[in-house]
């Protein structure tokens, strides 16, 4: 169990917790052909028919060498290996009759690569009640922390993982296995979709152990900052949906996640102007009837965004905050959904000052009318400081993300584009600060 080790920031009571960017932890990639297609389908005939000019004998020892080498860094290796073959003789139309079974999962493994995806950076965390809460005592949460997940290529992930917080402030992290694996789509002709992209993980792998990689063109150069929240549709039905930037290595577009189980995901683009931008994040329920979200619509100021449909966001939306302090003068941008107390919308606020320095806010927004700010923070109340400064982008903490638990709140962090903090904190004392 993770207790406050020290005070760095009031109201914040800071944990010595910290999740570190791990190059050990690989995932068995296939190669994905609606990328490859286009351009290497000879290529990969080419490479099939060179497998399959070897002898029995080569191909026996060359997949030896293969197991000896990888069989024990992955789950269900072979069996990989056989789906990825079954997939590329669907694709090259091979049939698939004339190769032997070790033959058929050579050819797998050729099209198969690993993956450090978290490499380089753990960083810039969300939280949400996980869907069981059964066993649940004196006000416990389960929760499902999203993560983005930096590896070769700075090419970035989401990655998860689950655990407990108390109404104390404590927490703990559920253990992860030494491997993980990537989430399947549903259908293979996805790839080359730019509509609804359906995926699910395997039905063996916990979500700790699960990585959602780019899959679409536009999401080839990064799935960028989750924001998740648990949305109530009413009447009991929870459906879970996040936005992130999808980044195709030249522009970027909003998209949403959406699971009710984190068993099966759909990855959907946000249609109309606001989804054009970044750094949008969704309110838990609809407002006086509509969906509501937080916006950065010019790069600067805060704005607030109304839409009938979930998917499609064409409101240029009206102003909510602009930056008013030092520590926020270049520009303001949310840290997550809103998240509802007695008092109003509790707002986790970044601001970026001078040399370019992230710090976190918060606001306090009206619970029937969130256009109205009640009240916000004049100083940060969890800024970069001492070691935290260092990191792939110094000078930055940054969440996507709290979990109120009880009359507390569990805040994850990102440090310095680098790592993953905690903190948590007293609703009662994060209020004194605003002004």
């Amino acid at each position: 169990m993770n207790r406050p080790e020290n005070v760095w920031s009031e109201p914040l009571h800071i944990f010595e917790t910290r999740l570190y960017a791990d190059p050990a932890r690989v995932v068995l990639r296939p190669f994905h052909l609606g990328w490859q297609g286009k351009n290497a389908g000879g290529r990969a005939y080419r490479l099939v028919e060179d497998v399959a000019g070897l002898s029995d004998e080569q191909v026996a020892s060359e997949y030896a060498r293969v197991l000896r080498d990888f069989k024990e860094r992955h789950w269900q290796t072979e069996k990989i290996f056989a789906e990825r073959f079954d997939e590329v003789a669907r694709n090259l139309e091979l049939d698939a009759a004339q190769f032997s079974e070790t033959r058929q999962r050579l050819i797998g493994a050729y099209f198969c690569h690993e993956y450090t995806f978290a490499a380089a950076a753990l960083m810039n965390p969300s939280i949400v009640p996980a869907p069981d809460q059964s066993g649940m005592q004196d006000g416990a949460v389960r929760f499902i922390m999203s993560l983005r997940a930096v590896g070769e290529g700075h090419i970035s992930s989401i990655a998860f993982r689950e655990g407990i917080a108390e109404v104390d402030g404590t927490f703990c992290l559920w253990p992860q296995a030494s491997f993980a694996t990537s989430v399947e789509l549903d259908q293979e002709e996805q790839a080359d979709s730019d509509e609804t992209v359906s995926v699910h993980r395997h039905a063996e792998s916990n979500l700790s152990n699960t990585v959602i990689f780019p899959i679409t063109e536009q999401q080839r150069g990064g799935l960028e900052d989750l924001r998740l929240v648990r949305f109530d549709h009413g009447g009991g039905d929870f459906e879970w949906v996040g936005t992130y930037t999808a980044y195709s290595g030249s522009s970027i577009r909003s998209e949403l996640l959406r699971t009710r189980d984190f068993r099966s995901f759909e990855l959907e683009p946000i249609r109309g102007r606001a989804g054009r931008n970044k750094g949008m994040a969704l309110f838990p329920e609809k407002i006086d009837g509509r969906f509501a979200m937080v916006g950065r619509q010019d790069g600067k100021n805060l704005f607030l965004l109304r839409s009938d449909s979930l998917g499609t966001w064409d409101d240029d939306g009206v102003l909510l905050m602009e930056p008013k302090y030092p520590w926020e003068f270049i520009q303001i941008g949310n840290c997550g959904s809103p998240i509802p107390t007695e008092h109003g919308w509790l707002l986790f606020t970044h601001g970026v000052g001078a040399m370019r320095k992230y710090a976190l806010g918060c606001a306090l927004l009206d619970l029937k009318d969130p256009s109205k700010v009640l009240a916000r923070t004049v100083e940060p109340v969890l800024t970069a400081e001492n070691a935290d400064r260092s990191g792939y982008v110094p000078n930055v903490v940054y969440t996507c993300g709290a979990l109120k638990v009880g009359e507390r709140l569990l805040l994850p962090y990102g440090i310095s584009d680098s790592t993953v903090g905690f903190a948590t904190c007293e609703i009662e004392n994060l209020l004194k600060l605003m002004a």
